[in-house]
């Protein structure tokens, strides 16, 4: 029963483990003659373990030889030996006495002591189950300490278990002459074994009570155990099947089939299960497949809507194209018109928009046949990137050329009565002045400094509109940039008040 090195524990050892401790002990200094362990303590001679043989048989047995030897014995001998023969033949009793009393009480002993050997022998077992149950699935320092510990109980039992088989091997409680001083000093040594055997059992429950913390979080790892390889498992299988499917409908997705290919090492692992890798690994590893393999099946579930969507984009993004080379041609006569009725500032910035227009377009039409050869390719990402690029190139050209109509549009209405637009501006300033001074005697310098400016820069962008060829631009943009200073003094404003309320 010593501490051995940690290695699964299996019923086919059951059987050799009890004997162990004895050869161990028999291979030592010699103070153990033979193995004794549970269920193979020296047998009495009626062929029960640790029962002494029935006396009445081996008296009877000596008196009929003595009776034969006085029968064939000379008739002078026979006179000489015949009171001896019949006093008894030695100082041995034929029909019990105290001898026989202890030499029972001796043997009751061995009997208790045998008793505690295999309680001790089994609670050893059953802790060293959940020692490698512990050790299998922690490795925290609690867990080390708890191996630590049991290698010093087992020392302790062996010293316990040596003291017994030591006792066992000393007195033969067999033997006919048997002295009741002999039987005595067995009967005190088989107790004092019993007595260690009982006291490192004890030893070995405490031990035994402590470990439940350890004991319960890893039964309740083991427990996920089978749980999460078969999820795992059933995981890959689905994936499998879904990407089987989408080939079957003509996509190769191989860039999904080299992922899930990836994952057959990952398998074989789980498929050796806990006892080569340890339970924590096996975990982590059935956790980071089913994360996988679920996300490969879910893409290939979407595989087919998805080249679905890149077919619509590609159609959708064509005509958008298409709509927009039309519109780029109409730039030109906007220009036009804004030259002759507008100053240099007004229009000067939008003198590139139809070349700009026209190349982004271009660009867009390029890109959108290497997309569709990506989608023939079956080259999904690729498809998907340069469909978003052709959108950015076509937005921008949106952009560009609605610009050059919108600044007509907005020029042509300042002009016809730049008074909507100063009123529209004044009414802002008003109203965030009356803000500024709700509840006050006079506003916040930080308040009203802005808003103070504001109205300077209105006056300033008003007295520009005076002239032959006034800048209606330059006074649409400074009355846009007043109405967002005063915008951002509401907001502050708001902001100060709702806090401090």
């Amino acid at each position: 029963m010593t501490a051995t090195p940690w290695q699964p524990y299996t019923p086919d050892q059951a059987g050799s483990e009890s004997g162990a401790t004895g050869r161990k002990a028999s291979a030592g200094s010699g103070a153990v003659r033979a193995p004794h362990t549970i269920g193979s303590v020296r047998p009495g001679r009626c062929g029960r373990p640790g029962r002494p043989g029935r006396p009445g048989r081996s008296r009877f047995a000596a008196g009929l030889r003595d009776v034969l030897t006085l029968v064939l014995l000379p008739l002078p001998l026979l006179a000489v030996t015949a009171p001896a023969a019949f006093a008894g033949g030695g100082t041995r009793r034929w029909f019990g006495g105290r001898g026989e009393s202890v030499r029972a009480e001796a043997q009751a002993a061995k009997d208790a002591a045998a008793a505690a050997f295999y309680e001790l022998d089994t609670a050893q077992r059953d802790l060293r189950i959940s020692i490698e149950t512990i050790v299998a699935v922690d490795s925290s320092s609690g867990a080390r300490r708890a191996v630590s510990d049991f290698e010093t109980l087992g020392r302790r039992i062996d010293e316990a278990s040596h003291q017994y088989i030591g006792a066992v091997d000393a007195h033969d409680l067999d033997r006919d002459d048997l002295d009741a001083s002999v039987a005595a000093s067995a009967r005190t040594e088989l107790t004092r074994a019993k007595d260690e055997l009982t006291k490192v059992k004890d030893e070995l429950e405490r031990f035994r009570q402590g470990l439940g913390p350890l004991l319960d979080k890893a039964e309740t790892q083991l427990a996920r155990l089978a749980p999460a390889v078969e999820r795992a498992r059933q995981t890959l299988l689905a994936a499998s099947n879904a990407l089987d499917a989408v080939r079957a409908a003509g996509l190769r997705a191989d860039d999904l089939a080299a992922r899930l290919a990836a994952l057959a090492p990952e398998l074989t692992k789980l498929n050796q299960g806990a006892g080569q890798h340890g339970v924590p690994e096996t975990l982590q590893r059935a956790d980071r497949v089913l994360r996988d393999a679920e996300a490969v099946r879910a893409e290939a579930e979407r595989l087919p809507e998805r080249a679905a969507e890149i077919d619509r984009r590609l159609v959708s993004l064509r005509t958008r194209a298409q709509a927009l080379t039309t519109r780029s041609g109409q730039v030109e006569p906007i220009l036009s018109e804004l030259r002759r009725r507008f100053a240099l500032a007004c229009w000067e910035d939008l003198q590139r928009v139809p070349d700009q227009a026209g190349e982004s377009v271009r660009q867009a039409e390029t890109k959108l046949k290497e997309a569709q050869q990506a989608r023939d390719e079956q080259r999904w990402p690729d498809a998907t990137a340069l469909l978003s690029t052709v959108r950015a190139l076509l937005n921008n050209t949106d952009e560009a050329v609605s610009a050059a109509g919108d600044r007509l549009r907005r020029l042509n209405a300042v002009s016809k009565d730049p008074q909507q637009e100063i009123e529209r501006t004044r009414f802002a300033i008003r109203d965030a002045q009356r803000l500024a001074m709700a509840g006050r005697q006079t506003p916040e310098p930080r308040h009203a400094r802005p808003l103070d400016d504001s109205v300077a820069r209105l006056d300033r962008a008003v007295s520009s509109l005076e002239g032959r060829h006034p800048d209606y631009w330059h006074f649409l943009t400074e009355t846009e940039e007043v109405r967002s200073t005063v915008a951002r003094v509401v907001a502050q404003i708001r902001e100060e008040r709702g806090q401090g309320a």
